[in-house]
């Protein structure tokens, strides 16, 4: 026998605002990817870090995440890239608040970023390494040989690798907050600090610019679940944006194009991984 069942206006309202929302996100999902392909232009956030997204020296931005940005921009039709430079510790903020439309910066893909926005599967994996003075003076190869020696570490702000140095041991007055990878560069060379860490490919580059008075160690002690995996970043909202960028770069990472793209930045088949974002994202 069929019973009447009392009306619950509250709860036609609360269903039809998750069908609202719902409807909403649907759009927000296609909006920018829409407005992308309308403008034939892309805003990419990057923060100065050789050699994954820098200002050159005759002005243009150019490192391994910018040009493969281009490159696949292209290949969705999309031709003008429109680079917005940040501090490394505004990148998320940057991009959740609309500055930019992705995050083209080399950015590791780590469970807590994942609770922010949303990545590509990584287009690279990467170990970290110290900067020093020339010849190691204080025989620095792991996080717990700067805990132990009370030596002084130069750290990029918002890096995971301030989390790894606390988790090895450093303490907070051990660690000196950098905004760049310049300024990490000039604490080893002025002796603020005794070491900077960060991506080999990075600390390689730096010792470079410090010449004979610096040196990025061959061999340095890391727990392996630190090697970082690189991508680009959306807004959580920008899903139809990522999934199509994804599926260009499962068809290219890893070409002939690709490796030549990207050889100039010191990267090469070595670097190329079959990781998964979800796979980083729930680690």
């Amino acid at each position: 026998m069929n019973r009447a069942r009392p009306f619950h206006f509250g709860k036609l309202l609360l269903a039809s605002a998750a069908l609202a929302g719902l409807s909403l996100a649907s759009l927000a999902n296609a909006d920018t990817l829409d407005e992308i392909k309308k403008s034939n232009s892309v805003r990419i956030g990057y923060a100065n870090e050789t050699p994954f997204a820098y200002t050159a020296t005759d002005g243009s931005v150019t490192g391994e995440s910018p040009e493969i940005v281009e490159k696949i921009f292209q290949r969705m039709g999309v031709e003008t890239i429109k680079p917005v430079l940040t501090e490394w510790g505004s990148l998320i903020p940057g991009l959740r608040a609309g500055r930019f439309d992705l995050i083209a910066a080399g950015m590791y893909i780590t469970p807590e970023r994942c609770k922010q926005v949303i990545f590509t599967d990584p287009q690279y994996q990467l170990p970290d390494t110290l900067l020093v003075k020339a010849g190691n003076p204080k025989n620095l190869h792991s996080y717990e040989d700067i805990a132990k020696s009370g030596a002084k570490l130069a750290i990029m702000s918002g890096t995971v690798n301030l989390n790894y140095a606390r988790d090895g041991g450093i303490s907070d007055d051990q660690i000196l907050q950098v905004p760049d990878t310049t300024a990490q560069l000039q604490a080893v060379r002025s002796g603020r600090a005794d070491a900077a860490v960060g991506t080999q490919l990075t600390m390689k580059g730096l010792a470079e610019k410090g010449g004979d008075s610096l040196e990025a160690i061959s061999e340095f002690k890391d727990d392996p679940s630190h090697t970082g995996y690189g991508a680009l970043a959306f807004r959580p909202e920008d899903t139809a944006l990522r999934d199509a960028l994804n599926a260009e770069l499962k068809k290219w990472l890893g070409s002939e194009e690709h490796l030549k793209t990207v050889e100039p930045f010191g990267f090469d088949k070595s670097n190329i991984t079959d990781k998964t974002a979800a796979q980083l994202c729930a680690q």
